[in-house]
């Protein structure tokens, strides 16, 4: 029997990377996961991506931990308030105080080290350019960039040895499409997390951009959040 192919996927342990990490086994490949410990808001995230990562057997699971507080810049990593309670209309407008300078470049820049001395020439990444809150990386032709990049700053794809394919199966997808894709794919909804500041008592808070982002998915797609709010 022939070896899988790799893949490194991208875990933060919210809904969308976990229905990747889903789809990405499914698809075939024996999975390298990909987490981030950098300063970000809570802690809450990273025990989703253990559990997830876990559940759905990866191959190995790395959390790479750097400190993006020190050039701050985000709500999600300096002291800026995130938002609440915004209407639909407000939080596809814009690039949100959410967004994290360079978040994306930075952790594809570790999976695409990774993928290389794996031999291998694909990433998953959760990325969605439908409902994804005005963040600019998360668009296709961002992704198509990256991977022009890549192409160009690997021995592997200087020697022709590797041509690196970013995979981003939900970049199309509405949020009530990725949560129907999960159920499909078997991803336990109940382990992930998606809250940007949640409770003191563990419960998300049902009202920053990304819990109205998931909570409307869910109900679009006529299913029940396994997910404790406020």
């Amino acid at each position: 029997m022939s070896a899988r192919l790799r893949a490194v996927v991208l875990l933060s342990g919210g809904l969308d990377s976990a229905t990747t990490l889903a789809l990405a086994s499914r698809t075939g490949f024996e999975c390298y996961a990909l987490t981030f410990d950098y300063g970000q808001r809570h802690r809450v995230e990273l025990d989703a991506a253990r559990r997830i990562a876990d559940a759905l057997g990866v191959a190995r699971h790395e959390i790479v931990r750097f400190d993006l507080r020190q050039f701050g810049g985000s709500a999600l990593t300096d002291d800026i308030g995130v938002p609440k309670d915004r209407p639909g209309a407000e939080i596809a407008e814009g690039i949100p105080v959410t967004y994290v300078p360079a978040r994306n470049t930075i952790f594809l820049s570790f999976a695409l080290a990774w993928a290389e001395t794996l031999g291998s020439s694909d990433i998953y990444v959760g990325v969605n350019s439908v409902d994804y809150s005005g963040y600019p990386d998360c668009r296709p032709e961002y992704i198509e960039a990256f991977e022009r990049m890549a192409d160009l700053a690997t021995k592997a794809g200087v020697e022709g040895k590797q041509r690196l394919t970013i995979h981003t199966p939900l970049i199309r997808m509405s949020k009530a499409e990725i949560v129907e894709t999960a159920m499909e794919a078997g991803v336990p909804l109940e382990l992930t997390w998606t809250c940007y500041e949640p409770e003191p008592d563990g419960a998300a808070c049902g009202r920053c951009d990304a819990c109205q982002l998931r909570m409307r998915g869910f109900a679009e797609a006529g299913l029940v959040d396994p997910l404790r709010y406020a």
